[in-house]
């Protein structure tokens, strides 16, 4: 059979994410990190789907998945959630191709912003994403720690908490704090968290200004997180783990975007380590990142 490439279909998501944690894990044993992926169910990526299916390919080769490519679009912001080839069939083009076209996918969107985020050690990849005006931004650090060794000494709350909801109101807040954060509105993702019950959304206030936003799952991960000025971030962090450590899960963990030195100083403080270190890539001019903390690499 001959390779071919075609739009994703919702049956294909449970195959390609096997494909992504093999891949994943391929990589992370070879570079000394272990395995680090497991499988999880493909909800955002059916969200995704769903919700442009021009942004989600297969490379198939007599009915197996050999690769998988997955961007998604906000306003004007195009992200690169994953892009995986079979260890396998690796260095065949199969991944040049499927770059093409979630490539296409941006063009057509008219998306003035490119970024995606990728493992700091995965060089092959890096130069093919900058041979299509992709380049590094900025390192971003996983952090993680236990829970009883995260709460001691933490500070409390600097920030008021309010459950995020679906109301117009809500939304048209976290619009503008998204837009001010990373430039860009992303209210059908905050929607999709909305509907994941292990997810807790708090809308981040001083006083009465409602300044930012943060998510903090059942897991005891924080993100994503994002403020309207920088000089917010550490107060919001400081607030997301206190609402991480009181959900009793065992572990407290985030993303943090090496621009956010409060941020990492707290984390540091708290006793948080980093676990693997990962890297934004995005075209010129995005990509700085002081007021935002991502979820994952595909969520951004």
């Amino acid at each position: 059979m001959s390779l071919v490439y075609r739009p994703a279909r919702a049956d294909d998501l449970a195959s390609t994410d096997a494909l992504v944690v093999a891949t994943i894990n391929d990589l992370t044993v070879r570079h000394g990190f272990g395995q680090m992926a497991s499988a999880s169910p493909p909800n955002f990526q059916l969200f995704s789907l769903n919700d442009d299916p021009d942004g989600l390919w297969v490379a198939e080769d007599g009915g197996d998945i050999l690769g998988f490519a997955w961007s998604w679009v906000c306003g004007d912001a195009w992200f690169l959630a994953q892009l995986f080839v079979d260890p396998t069939r690796q260095g065949q083009g199969i991944g040049t191709e499927l770059l093409g076209r979630t490539m296409e996918h941006a063009r057509r969107s008219g998306a003035a912003h490119k970024a995606l985020i990728t493992f700091t050690f995965n060089r092959v990849s890096q130069g093919l994403y900058m041979r299509h005006g992709l380049f590094p931004k900025m390192p971003i650090y996983a952090f993680s720690a236990a829970r009883e060794r995260v709460v001691q000494d933490l500070p409390a709350p600097p920030l008021e908490t309010i459950a995020i909801d679906d109301s117009a109101a809500t939304m048209e807040k976290l619009v503008e704090i998204d837009s001010r954060a990373i430039g860009a509105s992303r209210a059908k993702h905050h929607r999709y968290l909305l509907d994941d019950a292990a997810n807790t959304g708090v809308l981040l206030c001083a006083g009465s200004d409602c300044v930012g936003y943060s998510y903090v799952s059942s897991g005891g991960h924080i993100g994503p997180l994002a403020v309207k000025r920088p000089n917010l971030l550490r107060d919001a962090f400081a607030t997301a783990l206190k609402l991480a450590v009181d959900r009793s899960a065992e572990k407290v963990s985030a993303f943090l975007p090496g621009t956010c030195d409060s941020a990492l100083s707290l984390a540091v403080q708290q006793g948080m380590r980093i676990t693997f270190p990962m890297l934004l890539m995005a075209s010129p001019g995005y990509g700085d990142w002081t007021q935002y903390l991502p979820r994952n690499p595909g969520f951004m």
